[in-house]
């Protein structure tokens, strides 16, 4: 397969360019499918000589990075300055991560890259340069968007045949009631069903879709949101056509042998989501965004600042990102 895989940097003082680099070095005995990086090159070198990594670093486009991978690690050259301070992060190379996001997300929109894996970002630092978004998801889909208005980007959580997906991610808990709405529900689950069609190969997926309340709210007793909001939702999808259930209590939902009966649970906030799949796959789980024309992995994990610069920081959620954007894209 000509076309590599595109891998953003992510925060320079965090664990993403360790993981990357580790991974590089054990390329052949992992089976490791070709990829290029999205980053500074020289602070590259700097982190693998820091972490004992004997490794080529070659400067490369898209195009003639296959070629070098077997041999040499590519870096498709971001500007900017980028130190090699572990575990403080730093505005000097905020305009670095930014680029390099933007870089990878366009190689793979114009088809030199078959799809995407981002490194994990520190928003924090990246403020002051111009970051406005609320997370990567969101900054992706403004990327993916063109100038157009962006499509609802949706996140998921998956370990195996385990998927969850928020309908609200990065707001505060107080908001979620009065941002649920019956038509973000059903374009949410709209767009799961689609990409488990799609991208996973799932031919009739079933969906199951979460309360809010406790107990879903149990007739009304503890919450109007499942009768007034979800429920109606529901109804909508499973018209269409749509092999969708719910609203189903949450604490009852994720326990494995009743999440194993659908192939996505769509949650209604980020922990109710989230929680779950970071239990039973801490290190393993994989932040796939749907809604996108491209397709996206990431680790699920954070720039763990305390373990950047070690060698001690597990490779294994970045790996399960890498094998997943490969497995989806295989026939590109």
């Amino acid at each position: 397969m000509d076309k590599l895989l595109a891998i953003s940097m992510g925060e320079p003082a965090g664990v993403g360019p360790d993981i990357i680099l580790a991974l590089y070095a054990q390329r052949a005995e992992l089976g490791l499918p070709a990829f290029c990086v999205f980053g500074n090159a020289e602070f590259l070198r700097a982190r693998a000589a820091r972490l004992g990594l004997s490794i080529d670093i070659v400067n490369a486009d898209p195009a003639g990075a296959a070629a070098a991978f077997a041999n040499a690690l590519p870096v498709v050259e971001v500007d900017g300055l980028v130190p090699d301070h572990p575990g403080q992060a730093s505005h000097v190379s905020a305009g670095a991560v930014i680029r390099s996001i933007q870089m990878a997300v366009e190689a793979t929109l114009t088809g030199a890259c078959r799809g995407l894996v981002t490194a994990p970002i520190h928003k924090g630092a990246l403020y002051n340069a111009g970051f406005k978004h609320p997370g990567h998801t969101e900054f992706l889909a403004e990327l993916c968007a063109r100038g157009d208005k962006p499509r609802l980007p949706v996140m998921m959580l998956a370990h195996g045949g385990l998927r969850t997906v928020p309908v609200t991610i990065h707001v505060p808990i107080s908001q979620v009631p009065g941002l649920l709405t019956k038509a973000l529900i059903v374009e949410t689950v709209q767009i799961v069903a689609h990409d488990l069609r799609h991208r996973f190969g799932i031919a009739n997926p079933q969906i199951g879709v979460a309360g809010l309340n406790p107990h879903a709210g149990e007739g009304g007793a503890i919450g109007r949101e499942e009768l007034e909001v979800i429920g109606p939702a529901v109804a909508q999808l499973q018209f269409e056509g749509i092999g969708v259930e719910g609203p189903l209590p949450a604490d009852t939902l994720f326990y494995p042998t009743h999440w194993a009966r659908y192939d996505a649970v769509v949650a209604m906030y980020h922990d109710q989501a989230l929680i779950p799949i970071k239990t039973v796959a801490f290190e393993e789980a994989v932040n796939v965004t749907l809604g996108l024309p491209i397709v996206r992995t990431s680790p699920d994990h954070g720039t763990a600042f305390d373990l950047a610069g070690s060698g001690r920081a597990s490779p294994a959620s970045f790996l399960a990102a890498i094998r997943m954007a490969d497995a989806m894209t295989a026939s590109t």
